[in-house]
């Protein structure tokens, strides 16, 4: 059990996430009290067998300090642990009477539930590795330690004291480790025949080559040079670095980029699960567990379709009342990406101001946010671009957390080419990743002293995304398209990208959709350059059903706010929306919407 008065910290964010368990409450039932106290067993266990979260929230000291020196193992063994695991948990958790729990229990109850029976789910599949959602594919361009773990330790990973230094150090090793049996994961999957397609396979080896490099060159020893110079037995601690590279992680990367490359010599071209034996079953599970919905892939198709159309009907609108009338939205879109004024430069200056100028935006629109919300996270919040050597594979933006002892929630743009950041598409993307968006509800989430660790650290891709393209609708009702006259229309064409990605995400995994189809089916809709729309279609064939995720998301949301504003009527307040919506933490979609059913009839009587 955690104890969470031992985890708190003198900065504000710490004092209010780490506020005591609500099952502590006497006024509380003896169910919801067991309630608690298992989540507290289950959010440690998590912990254990995945040391990188430790970190992530700033979990790795007292009790779990040694965590700090550890990565998740991926050995042969880890599916069938995590099984075990799975089912040890569901165990515990269905003998505790869901009848006798509070109404906010009961939703915690449900979620965890749920998010315990889609890992039972996809854990029946024996292949297939995690990145931004399931993937089939143990390494890719998305997917493998190889370019995550580097990452991870140059950003999350705190070097402040020789014990930090030396746990770093201890993580490189098992790098060495990981890497190997990822490669092993990989040939298992290979001999299956889950063999990604052979432009995903282009893109790995050329990250993998990338990163390849000599120790005093490579990202693990610089960054760990970087934040040691001035530590007692620098020097001593600088030459184990380098020996680590040398000595065990460079051959291992060596033996993984070879096994990649063997594959690659008879890979084939097709980009859609359904050519894999239980790939029709895997695509359902991923849309599934990203969508939280029990909706098809026809259902999801049909809907990408007929809301493009709407959205392409308002952007119509709009060009039509600038004087743009010639050609499809779609070409009037890619009209506007041949207007040199609208980008910055693609070299370092140019990256800095665009940095600089998302930067300015997620501060302003931060000083409105009390016009919609009750509440506001009480953590920093920052843009950065993505490290350079892992930037051609790499989603066009991302967001990572805050953590509870403070380090700043953090906004990342891919700068591989400005040429694919217009400044009217920039916006919106700050408000989606950042306020009022991902930043918004997963700091709120994490500061909410009323919701169990387990849950403020919970994923469910349609409740997060589907906020995220639903705070860039806001975005626009808070008045930040004012002054920006092109905005609304980067705004529109965002949710018409969303909708595009319903469409071809369905047809690589069960239309059989070439590459090449979806890529030009995707321009067709949103007019995107055909660079990176070709990076996203890859992302996709690598993580299948997690683009659909938005959209379905965006549409609960946006769902649930018409059907309150409807009942309510005179009662109904954007205000007290929010707070109900984003108060539950992330939750499963049908979750969501019984707590906002629950909130429209307590609101009424």
């Amino acid at each position: 059990m955690i104890d969470r008065r031992a985890l708190l910290t003198t900065s504000a964010a710490g004092a209010a996430a780490m506020a005591l368990p609500a099952w502590a409450d006497g006024d509380l039932s003896q169910a919801d009290r067991d309630l608690g106290k298992l989540f507290d067993i289950f959010f440690q266990e998590n912990l254990r067998r995945n040391p990188e979260s430790a970190t992530q929230l700033g979990l790795d000291k007292g009790a779990n300090a040694d965590l700090k020196s550890k990565l998740t193992d991926r050995g042969p063994d880890e599916r069938a642990r995590n099984k075990a695991d799975n089912a040890s948990q569901l165990a515990r958790l269905k003998a505790i009477d869901r009848t006798k729990l509070t109404a906010m229990d009961a939703v915690n109850y449900d979620t965890v539930l749920y998010a315990l029976n889609t890992t039972r789910r996809l854990l029946e599949f024996d292949f297939g590795g995690r990145s931004y959602g399931p993937s089939p594919y143990a390494i890719s361009q998305l997917t493998g330690a190889y370019q995550s773990v580097p990452e991870f330790l140059d950003t999350k990973h705190r070097i402040e004291t020789p014990a930090d230094g030396s746990a770093y150090l201890a993580r490189m090793e098992q790098y060495a480790t990981v890497l190997d049996q990822e490669t092993a994961r990989f040939d298992h999957d290979i001999a299956k025949g889950i063999v990604p397609p052979d432009f995903l396979l282009d893109e790995t080896i050329t990250q993998m080559q990338q990163g390849r490099t000599t120790a005093a060159k490579s990202k693990l020893v610089q960054s760990f040079t970087r934040r040691t110079h001035q530590l007692d037995g620098f020097f001593k601690m600088a030459g184990f670095a380098e020996g680590i590279y040398n000595d065990k992680v460079g051959p291992a990367l060596d033996r993984q980029l070879a096994a990649v490359k063997k594959v690659r010599a008879g890979a084939q071209h097709e980009p859609g699960v359904w050519r894999f034996k239980q790939g029709e079953e895997f695509y359902a599970a991923c849309l599934q567990a990203s969508t939280t919905t029990r909706m098809s892939p026809e259902e999801i198709h049909k809907t990408g379709i007929d809301q493009g159309r709407e959205v392409t009907a308002r952007l119509d609108a709009i060009f039509k009342k600038r004087g743009m009338t010639q050609g499809s939205v779609a070409e009037r879109i890619q009209g506007l990406y041949k207007d040199p004024a609208l980008f910055y430069a693609n070299d370092a200056a140019g990256k800095e101001k665009l940095i600089a100028y998302c930067n300015e935006r997620l501060d302003a629109v931060r000083l409105r946010l009390p016009k919609a919300f009750k509440r506001v996270p009480p953590y920093k919040f920052e843009v950065r671009a993505v490290p350079a050597d892992i930037d051609t594979g790499a989603p066009l933006a991302y967001s990572q957390s805050p953590s509870l002892d403070g380090r700043p929630g953090i906004v990342y743009f891919n700068l591989h080419d400005t040429a694919e950041w217009p400044r009217w598409n920039i916006p919106s993307v700050v408000y989606h990743e950042g306020l009022p968006g991902h930043q918004m509800e997963g700091g709120l989430a994490l500061s909410n002293p009323g919701l169990p660790l387990i849950r403020k650290t919970m994923g469910f891709s349609a409740y997060a995304e589907g906020w995220a393209l639903y705070a860039e609708q806001l975005a626009d009702e808070l008045g930040m398209y004012e002054d920006d006259p092109l905005g609304q229309v980067g705004y529109l064409k965002a949710q018409l990208f969303r909708c595009g990605r319903l469409v071809v995400d369905t047809g690589i995994h069960h239309f059989k959709f070439s590459r090449e189809k979806a890529v030009q089916t995707l321009i067709a809709m949103d007019g995107d350059a055909v660079g990176s729309t070709t990076r996203e279609i890859d992302r996709y064939c690598s993580i299948p059903g997690q683009a659909c995720s938005y959209k379905v998301g965006h549409n609960v949301w946006t769902g649930a706010r018409a059907r309150a504003e409807k009942a309510l009527g005179p009662k109904y307040d954007i205000k007290d929306f929010h707070e109900v919506g984003l108060n539950c933490g992330r939750v499963p979609l049908e979750v969501l919407d019984g707590v906002i059913n629950r909130w429209i009839a307590g609101t009424k009587a």
